[in-house]
C-alpha cells in the first residue's frame, strides 16, 4: 500500500502521484490548505483506528474492534476524498481494499506475523500469505497518525510558506534557494530535534518509467515515504527547486502554486461568497483594473491627462478646430484604457501614439476616410 499510497516520481518540473501527473509542489501547497475543521474530523477517526493499531502494536486480541474500525477508515477516505492533496488518491481502490483486510481475522493474523518475524520463525516462502494482514496495518499506522501529522507539517511549513509568499523581489528558483538558506541555515540539522524532517522517512531510487499519457519512458527520481508529511514535505523542497513556490490568494486567503516569476496575486479558485461564480482571478483582474482607472496618478493616466490638457489649449489658442479636437480626444481615451488592459501596448506604442503630431494626424486620417467617426 505504501508503494502507491506515499510514492513520487519526480521529472523535471512534474510529480507523478498514483497515476497523476502534476506541477512539483502541487501536493504540498494543497497540504497547507486543510482547514482545522478538516484536522478536527480526521482526528475523530484517527482515535478510533489508533485503537486498532495499538492492540496490533502490543500483539493483542482485537477482534472486539471490529466493524467499528473498519468504518472509521471507510469515513476517513470519504473525508480524503474531498480534501486536496489526498483527492488525488484513487478512491474506489484504496475504499475496496480496506473493506477487504479491516477484518478481525486479518488483526489476528498480523500478530501471528509479528510474532514469528521477530522471532525469526517466519520461512520467506510463507510470507505472501499474509499480504492482507501487513496491509490492514499500513493503512492503520498511516490514517492512524494522519491527523496529527498533517498538524505537524502545517505548524512547521506555514511560516516558511509565508516567507516564500513574500519574497516578490526573486520568484525564481534562485531566489527560492536564498530565501531557504536563511530560514533553513547551513548547520540546520533534519534529524536532531526534527523527526518530521528526518532523511530516513524516505528512500529514493531512480526508474524507467512510462509517465501517464505518454507511450515513451523518462527515467525519473521515485521516492518513498513512510509518511503524508515527509511526502509533502520533498514535494515542497522539490518545487523550490524549480521555481514553484506557494502564494497565499489575496481575496480568498488560500494557498495556491505558483510556476512562474510572475506576480500573481489571486487563485484560480471560486471566489468565496460570489453570487456570479466568479474565480478569485477574474475578481482580482476587475480590481486590479478599477485601481488603475481610477488611480489620477497612474502614469498611464498621466499621459492621457497630459494629451488632453494640450488638446484644450490649442483649442482656446484657436489652432485646433472643434472636430479635429473631438476625435483627438476619443482616439486619446480609447488608447488610454487599451495601455490599461495592454502591457505590452503600454510599455511600446502607447506613449508614441499619444505624442500631439501622431494623434493629430491620426485625427486626420479618420475624419477624411470615415468622417470623424473613431
Amino acid at each position: 500500500m505504501n508503494q502507491e499510497l506515499m510514492t513520487l516520481d519526480f521529472w523535471q518540473d512534474t510529480v507523478i502521484y498514483e497515476d497523476k501527473t502534476l506541477p512539483t509542489g502541487t501536493l504540498a501547497c494543497d497540504a497547507l490548505n486543510v482547514s482545522a475543521d478538516t484536522l478536527a474530523r480526521m482526528n475523530e477517526q484517527c482515535d478510533k483506528i489508533n485503537l486498532l493499531l495499538g492492540k496490533l502494536n502490543d500483539a493483542e486480541d482485537a477482534s472486539t474492534l471490529f466493524p467499528m474500525v473498519r468504518e472509521a477508515a471507510l469515513t476517513m477516505l470519504d473525508i480524503l476524498s474531498v480534501t486536496p492533496p489526498f483527492s488525488y488518491m484513487d478512491i474506489p481502490k484504496h475504499r475496496e481494499r480496506i473493506q477487504t483486510v479491516f477484518t478481525a481475522e486479518n488483526a489476528q493474523k498480523y500478530v501471528e506475523f509479528a510474532i514469528r518475524a521477530t522471532t525469526n520463525s517466519l520461512p520467506f516462502e510463507e510470507v505472501p500469505m499474509y499480504a492482507d494482514a501487513v496491509l490492514l496495518q499500513r493503512y492503520t499506522a498511516v490514517f492512524g497518525h494522519l491527523a496529527y501529522s498533517l498538524g505537524e507539517y502545517q505548524k512547521a511549513m506555514l511560516d516558511f510558506a509565508e516567507k516564500t509568499d513574500g519574497n516578490e523581489a526573486d520568484r525564481t528558483a534562485e531566489g527560492f534557494a536564498k530565501l531557504f538558506g536563511t530560514y533553513f541555515p547551513p548547520k540546520f540539522s533534519i534529524t536532531e530535534g526534527n523527526a518530521w524532517m528526518a532523511a530516513s522517512n524516505n528512500s529514493i531510487q531512480y526508474v524507467s518509467a512510462l509517465r501517464p499519457g505518454y507511450d515513451v519512458p523518462m527515467l525519473v527520481k521515485r521516492m518513498h515515504f513512510l509518511t503524508f508529511v515527509g511526502m509533502f514535505r520533498t514535494d515542497l523542497f522539490e518545487g523550490l527547486c524549480v521555481g514553484h513556490a506557494p502564494k497565499k490568494c489575496r481575496i480568498c486567503g488560500k494557498w495556491f502554486l505558483t510556476t512562474n516569476a510572475r506576480h500573481t496575486k489571486y487563485c484560480g479558485g471560486y471566489a468565496p461568497g460570489d453570487k456570479l461564480h466568479r474565480t478569485c482571478r477574474q475578481i482580482g483582474n476587475l480590481k486590479g483594473r478599477t485601481q488603475r482607472e481610477l488611480a489620477d496618478d497612474h502614469p498611464i493616466k498621466q499621459v492621457y491627462v497630459t494629451r488632453l490638457n494640450t488638446i484644450n489649449r490649442y483649442i482656446k489658442r484657436g489652432t485646433l478646430d472643434a472636430e479635429l479636437a473631438k476625435t483627438m480626444k476619443k482616439l486619446a481615451k480609447d488608447k488610454m484604457l487599451r495601455a490599461i488592459s495592454d502591457v505590452a501596448y503600454a510599455r511600446g506604442d502607447y506613449e508614441k501614439e499619444m505624442e500631439q503630431d501622431a494623434l493629430q494626424r491620426e485625427a486626420e486620417k479618420i475624419i477624411r476616410i470615415c468622417g470623424g467617426k473613431v
